[in-house]
């Protein structure tokens, strides 16, 4: 079975997140939810999620792709976390999938895996990074980092995430099945 791991921090986006972590659960992906803290997180908007587990307890375990909701602060409390940087740079090392939408995606630019790079992200996330090749469209891929524009993109960003862990036929088996 693949799996992903999601991160979430105070002020993440939680439609972003939520979205992905419902999408990639009916694709019968492993889903682990690991917030930077123990206990309750507070997201962008205020709704408050209960992680899984906690980063720590996940640091030494192996997912097929990790996933970075955007939202604000939570991008920048991702950004200022050595462990999350030191992950993202370890799974693009080992040749993982490495993820993130909205303002998330500057947190790959920081950790210097977007350099020389096609991406998106929320307009302006990228902005200080001159070595990014922006895009505008809903979801770039480039190798096998992702990266999506924000909220409004969420469902086709999950959907390609689905696809490269399980196949084009599972996400039309999850896409059909949303639209019943």
């Amino acid at each position: 079975m693949k799996t992903a791991l999601v991160l979430f921090a105070d002020g993440s986006e939680e439609l972003e997140a939520v979205t992905i972590i419902d999408i990639l659960r009916r694709a019968e992906i492993n889903v682990t939810v690991a917030g930077l803290s123990a206990g309750p997180l507070r997201g962008s908007r205020g709704t408050v999620l209960l992680p899984d587990t906690t980063l720590d307890e996940e640091l030494t375990h192996d997912y097929d792709m990790i996933v970075l909701p955007g939202g604000q602060p939570g991008t920048n409390n991702f950004k200022a976390d050595e462990r999350v940087i030191q992950l993202l740079q370890r799974m693009s090392n080992a040749d993982k999938y490495v993820t993130a939408i909205c303002a998330a995606p500057s947190v790959l630019a920081t950790a210097g895996l977007l350099d020389g790079k096609q991406a998106t992200s929320f307009p302006g996330a990228l902005d200080l990074f001159q070595q990014v090749s922006q895009q505008t469209t809903a979801v770039v891929e480039d190798g096998k980092l992702i990266t999506s524009r924000g909220p409004g993109t969420a469902m086709d960003f999950a959907l390609t995430l689905v696809e490269r862990l399980a196949g084009l036929s599972k996400r039309q088996e999850v896409e059909t099945g949303l639209h019943r």
